[in-house]
């Protein structure tokens, strides 16, 4: 099992900047590629950005990509997920995942989320 907690969610003004965190525990942090996903009210939940287990492989989604910046620290075992130039639309809770191996949106653990507003 890997437990992760994310941190840094609230509420913002359009254009301000916020830093999630998600800090892993159980199982060795570096095994496993990186992920994040948000749930707007009334939408399904999607893909926001991953990394792969070294960071050197990063992924976006389209709506985040230029604006969003993931990374990690393996020796900290937490994973960051950088957002600037806010927009209401990105207003969702934020859940951090990992998997074993390969990023794919098939992912093994899940955290309980952060929530996210940006208030225009």
């Amino acid at each position: 099992q890997v437990q992760l907690v994310e941190s840094g969610g609230g509420l913002v003004q359009v254009g301000d900047s916020l830093r999630l965190s998600c800090a892993a525990s159980g199982r060795t942090f570096s095994d496993y590629a990186m992920g994040w996903f948000r749930q707007a009210p009334g939408k399904e939940r999607e893909f926001v950005a991953a990394t792969s287990w070294s960071g050197a492989h990063t992924y976006y989604a389209g709506s985040v990509k230029g604006r969003f910046t993931i990374s990690r620290d393996n020796a900290k075992n937490t994973g960051y997920l950088q957002m600037n130039s806010l927009k209401p639309e990105d207003t969702a809770v934020y859940y951090c995942a990992v998997r074993y191996g390969p990023w794919s949106t098939d992912v093994h653990f899940w955290g309980q989320g952060t929530q996210v507003t940006v208030s225009s």
